[in-house]
């Protein structure tokens, strides 16, 4: 536990290092920190500080910068922001989902200056039509259209070959009996319903159904990045060619972001990840900030800002907190 002073000071270095970028002397603390604390008073702090791993020190100064561990504090006890207080001119208007995340991608990216990241909207797994068509012997495509319009093929392999009026018949009774439930009721209500089904048409639609849900899963697994030629501006990164390459490598892959804007998903409100506090964010000179964004009371997404560890993370949660409700109130507006 730190007592007031450290706290104050811990406060003030990582505000003072948030906006001039360059390590905190102690002369620099004392002035901004506002308390009547002698010079060595002030080192002795720091020196405790950097002790707990809440500072360090670099080579090539004789002043302190916060680590991710005292980042964390600053962020959990001494940040003051207030969610929803900012003003943004730019709306998001109420349009095609793919376009409005796109928008907002971009918004993220202009108003932080750094990376703006949005997964796309989760749909409910519903077909609204299916058609089997032959292909070849035991090859069928599945053409699965949903509620909106979407088409989703898939080829798959059945354990019989199946005439084109057997694959008519099988589509008939999906379409009959299972259209405008999700695909996870339709696969509940064929397994109590096999003994009534032949079992190759049974066969063929639980491999429609499975076929379906990871057509529907791989559409959702989507996530928009904006504004990564942001970062070769970025101080903290222009003199390290290799954790720029590390970076985009992340941006490219796609795949740890989609693991973290999931677990970001989970959660209430805004969230911060600071580097090097997980596997999730494995570089310490990364932070993220992100929230879910809800359509019709429903979190179906997220969406967020990444940067380096140091932001102004004030101006991030109001940024990322009302960029969450544009998206829904847009999306829910459809």
């Amino acid at each position: 536990m730190l007592d007031e002073r450290s706290k104050s000071l811990l406060k003030t270095l990582v505000e003072r290092y948030i906006a001039d970028g360059q390590p905190v002397g102690s002369r620099t603390l004392s002035k901004a920190s506002g308390l009547e604390l002698s010079p060595a008073t002030i080192r002795n702090v720091m020196a405790d500080l950097e002790d707990l791993g809440l500072i360090a020190s670099p080579h090539t100064s004789a002043g302190r910068i916060p680590t991710p561990r005292g980042y964390r504090l600053f962020v959990d006890t001494m940040l003051t922001a207030q969610p929803g207080r900012l003003e943004l001119e730019a709306q998001l208007q109420p349009d095609q989902p793919q376009r409005v995340i796109a928008s907002a991608a971009q918004l993220l990216s202009n108003l932080s200056s750094f990376v703006g990241v949005v997964t796309a909207p989760k749909k409910p797994s519903v077909f609204h039509h299916i058609e089997f068509l032959r292909l070849g012997e035991r090859r069928v495509l599945v053409i699965l259209v949903s509620p909106d319009g979407d088409v989703q093929n898939r080829v798959i392999f059945t354990a019989q070959d199946l005439t084109q009026a057997e694959l008519a018949e099988a589509s008939n009774r999906l379409n009959a009996n299972y259209a405008g439930l999700t695909l996870e009721a339709v696969r509940e209500r064929l397994r109590h319903e096999m003994d009534a089904l032949r079992g190759e048409i049974a066969g063929l639609m639980s491999a429609a159904v499975q076929a379906g849900t990871e057509a529907m899963a791989q559409q959702d697994e989507q996530v928009i990045v904006s504004g990564e030629r942001n970062l070769l501006t970025v101080q903290d990164f222009s003199h390290d060619m290799g954790s720029l390459r590390r970076l985009f490598d992340l941006f490219e892959q796609k795949t740890q972001l989609m693991r973290l804007l999931d677990t970001s998903s989970r959660a209430e409100g805004v969230r911060i990840y600071i580097g090097g506090e997980s596997q999730v964010v494995p570089y310490e000179e990364l932070s993220i900030v992100s929230a879910p964004y809800e359509v019709d009371g429903q979190v179906v997404g997220t969406l967020g800002v990444i940067g380096p560890t140091r932001m102004a993370y004030d101006r991030m949660i109001q940024i990322v907190d009302i960029t969450s409700r544009m998206v829904g109130q847009a999306l829910s507006q459809r």
